[in-house]
């Protein structure tokens, strides 16, 4: 029968004592009991304890005080269910008195037994009395003298005598550690840290280990591994006649641990020290299966292990922990998998600024794409490509991006925009180049005619100074603080396979050049879930042919222009399938409105003319008639498709004739093109019949046999609620979650960013829904579009190629759903493979 937790547990081997009643650390002492290591004797107060010491109640010190020596010293530390969660600061050598001093001074001689008490009469007066730092933080020395001026000092501004009862001492430690965990301060900061408001603090009260004294005396900490990089090698500090982690504060004291160039080491001091503390810390990764941190203690030669903690960690070096610790047998590689976070492998994907540098931070806005770069601020995309043709790194600042960006941020290392969300233009291109973007960043203020920005604070800067756009936070720095390069190595592969081997949900990759392919292939991406094709006509020697085609007054005249833009497309494609090596191609046919790729102002307006040679006024007034009121909804997508149906049958021939020369110089291809906006079953006849009608044509041109698959983009609410009728001439559903967020809730998803956090924190919104998939809304439409779809079609292929494609939660909802696989960012590869590995693991163990 299991014993009920007790409030006062002394820490032994069949305690009582659990992580949610007594804390962490609790918790883990117990853990080196079990082990047999040389733990100091320790008493565990529950949660409840703390809480009603908190509440008024008098500690039982006499009680706690029962299960140590009379006269040994006593230091408190916090417990709390997560580390992460922090608590009160320990307190040290309680028991110290003038008697204690004396009877001490013999042993461990006059100047350590002073030590003791002096920091004793610190700790006491600024966490328990709660006397000014100022008093007691000024002492020079730390021997007999200090301690009599530290007494005198107390009993001045404490009007009354430093108290000599142990038991008085203690339980005015517990009361005021019990009272400093639930104040309002510290009850805002655990909250902060993701701790429930109520969470509890367990008290473990332990026997002191001096690390005073005559002979090898001292403290220190020790781990197997590089908190950095999770690499194989023992590091930590040692400091002479010290206790706690004071050698992590006074470096230039401190001893390495292992024999090392740059200075005495403990192993060369204390050799067979070392050489048991390094098999205690192999005997705790072994039994707790985790890398964990050694608080230890010498008293004349002697190990004592005060605590031990996992050991603090990045991204990388968390992934290549748990990469050693299943290849060394110590964990099944499914647990493995479970202990690294998903969003946490963007971080060792790209560059990021190094922990620990210093951020000077000018402003922040939306985190639209992960990592760091650090380059002069360049405020058009023709100066982006200047500044790279000069070798020079430079980001690109914009109110927003568009398309004719393209080229600038190709360029660029990073881009920073005064509007946008996580699906705006630059966000969405940001994370498919893998290029560190801010968006949303109202705080500055963008004077682009002046080429300036102006921070909150005041600080102006111009083009050409160097300022650090922080895609993983959202800040923007000003200079160029330390950077860590990205980590892609053999730890990284194996963990991914592993993933692969249990995940049920395929992971593809949008890709729209020859570029973003290679990435996708790079990162072992199933295939291309989504081409825009778009993209590839703003490169500068098509963009003139396209601007023909808008402006030519009759089918043959488009039909000649797009002529010229043929032979590039098929080359875009071939290109594009001789990359992915037979695995499938979605490709999306073009979508935008055609005014996205005339100019705006009348520079651009005349320089139109002249290329196209007609009147300025003939120009503007063709501009003109193609502006729309609300372009997203206006005449682009399937719509462009049926109305200038020639730009479709020149992609589909480019599809065609690019799928036979890779076919024939490599594995088969078998595209699938995707007809974007679709709302009503008829335009995907009509857009089939002509697709179809290529197809043959070229069939018969070529002599050979081509096989492809016609699909549809989901993206309106009506082709969700018709999808039975539309499957019944589609291959496969891919939804677009982007606009069919958008239209969902009727918000632009490029301004939206100007009042989501405020919504997110009034909790009108759970999330941003173009960050993390509504299910409520968006969802259930998803599960309707599915349901009727395979009504319609019962072998449709369903997936998702939205931005929500890279969301663990997005993706748990599409294995519910019953898709067949999501589409992301290339560099959103790597984190949908894990969290649908870790979705597919956590369904075994429930």
């Amino acid at each position: 029968m299991q014993q009920e937790p007790s409030r006062i547990t002394p820490v032994a081997a069949d305690a009582p004592i659990a992580t949610p009643t007594h804390g962490g650390r609790a918790k883990c002492l117990q853990r080196l009991v079990r082990l047999d290591l040389p733990v100091p004797r320790t008493v565990a107060l529950s949660f409840d304890a703390v809480h009603d010491i908190a509440a008024g109640g008098a500690p039982d010190a006499e009680a706690i005080l029962a299960g140590f020596p009379a006269d040994a010293l006593l230091c408190v530390r916090p417990s709390s269910q997560d580390p992460d969660w922090g608590g009160p600061g320990a307190v040290l050598n309680i028991g110290m008195n003038d008697a204690r001093r004396a009877a001490l001074a013999p042993l461990l001689g006059e100047t350590a037994a002073a030590r003791l008490y002096l920091r004793f009469v610190q700790a006491y007066a600024l966490q328990v009395a709660r006397l000014d730092p100022d008093l007691f933080e000024r002492f020079e020395d730390d021997g007999p003298e200090a301690l009599a001026e530290a007494l005198a000092v107390y009993e001045e501004e404490a009007e009354e005598p430093f108290p000599q009862d142990r038991a008085v001492q203690l339980a005015a430690v517990l009361r005021a550690m019990a009272r400093a965990w639930e104040g309002t301060s510290a009850r805002l900061l655990r909250q902060a840290r993701g701790a429930p408001a109520d969470a509890g603090l367990g008290l473990v009260v332990q026997e002191m280990a001096f690390g005073l004294g005559r002979g090898e005396c001292g403290s220190g900490v020790l781990q197997l591994v590089s908190s950095e990089t999770g690499e194989p090698r023992i590091t930590g500090r040692y400091l002479r006649q010290s206790q706690g982690r004071e050698a992590l504060s006074d470096t230039e004291a401190a001893l390495y641990l292992a024999r090392d160039p740059r200075g005495p080491s403990l192993e060369e001091a204390a050799p067979e020290a070392f050489a048991e503390l390094v098999a205690h810390a192999r005997h705790m990764r072994e039994k707790l299966r985790e890398e964990m941190q050694v608080e230890f203690t010498l008293e004349d030669g002697r190990v004592l292990i005060l605590d031990g903690v996992r050991v603090a960690r990045t991204p990388r070096a968390a992934l290549r922990i748990a990469v050693a610790l299943a290849e060394d047998g110590i964990l099944p590689r499914e647990e493995a998998l479970m202990r690294v976070e998903p969003g946490a492998l963007s971080e060792l994907l790209h560059r990021q600024v190094a922990p620990g540098a210093r951020r000077n931070r000018l402003a922040s806005g939306v985190a639209a794409s992960p990592g760091a770069a650090s380059g002069r601020i360049v405020f058009s995309a023709d100066a982006a490509q200047a500044a790279a043709a000069r070798g020079e790194a430079a980001v690109l600042v914009r109110r927003e991006t568009s398309p004719a960006d393209i080229r600038g941020m190709h360029a660029a290392v990073a881009v920073l925009t005064e509007r946008g969300g996580m699906t705006s233009h630059a966000a969405v291109i940001g994370r498919g180049l893998g290029l560190p973007c801010v968006v949303g960043a109202s705080e500055l203020g963008f004077h682009m005619q002046d080429r300036a920005l102006v921070a909150p604070d005041g600080r102006t800067l111009r083009e050409g100074d160097i300022i650090t756009v922080d895609g993983t936070t959202g800040d923007v720095l000003a200079g160029a603080p330390a950077m860590v390069e990205a980590a892609l190595d053999d730890a990284f592969r194996t963990f991914l396979s592993w993933a692969d081997a249990v995940r049920d949900i395929g992971v593809r990759a949008n890709a729209d050049t020859p570029d973003d392919a290679q990435t996708a292939r790079n990162f072992e991406a199933q295939g291309i879930g989504l081409c825009r094709t778009e993209h590839m006509f703003f490169e500068g020697d098509r963009m003139t042919p396209m601007r023909e085609m808008i402006f030519a007054d009759t089918p043959e005249d488009r039909r000649a222009a797009l002529e010229r833009l043929l032979p590039m497309q098929r080359r875009d494609f071939v290109e594009l399938f001789r990359i992915m090596q037979g695995k499938p191609v979605c490709i999306r046919l073009f979508d935008p409105p055609l005014h996205e790729f005339l100019p705006r102002d009348r520079a651009g307006l005349r320089e139109l003319a002249a290329a196209l040679d007609l009147p300025l006024s003939d120009v503007t007034r063709r501009v003109e008639a193609l502006g729309e009121y609300n372009p997203m909804l206006g005449m682009r997508g399937v719509r462009l498709g049926i109305a200038v149906p020639e730009i479709y049958d020149m992609q589909a021939r480019a599809i065609f004739e690019a799928t036979e020369e890779a076919s024939r110089e490599g594995a088969p291809v078998v595209p699938e093109i995707m007809i974007p906006l679709v709302s009503a079953r008829r335009e995907v006849e009509l857009v089939k019949t002509r697709i179809d009608a290529v197809a043959a044509a070229v069939m018969t041109e070529r002599t050979t046999r081509l096989d492809y698959r016609l699909g549809v983009m989901v993206e309106t609410p009506r082709a969700c609620l018709r999808a039975e009728d539309i499957a019944q001439h589609s291959a496969f559903l891919s939804f677009g979650t982007n606009d069919l967020t958008q239209m969902t809730y009727g918000l632009s998803r490029d301004d939206a960013g100007r009042f989501m956090s405020a919504y997110v924190t009034q909790g009108v919104f759970p999330e941003d829904p173009f960050h993390v998939l509504d299910v409520e809304g968006v969802g259930e439409l998803l599960s309707i579009a599915a349901e009727r779809g395979r009504a319609g079609r019962p072998d449709v292929v369903l997936s998702v190629c939205g931005e929500h494609g890279g969301d663990a939660e997005s993706i748990a909802f599409c294995r519910r759903a019953g898709f067949d696989y999501v589409s992301c960012s290339p560099f959103r590869v790597p984190v949908a493979r894990l969290a649908a590995a870790q979705l597919a693991i956590a369904d075994r163990m429930a």
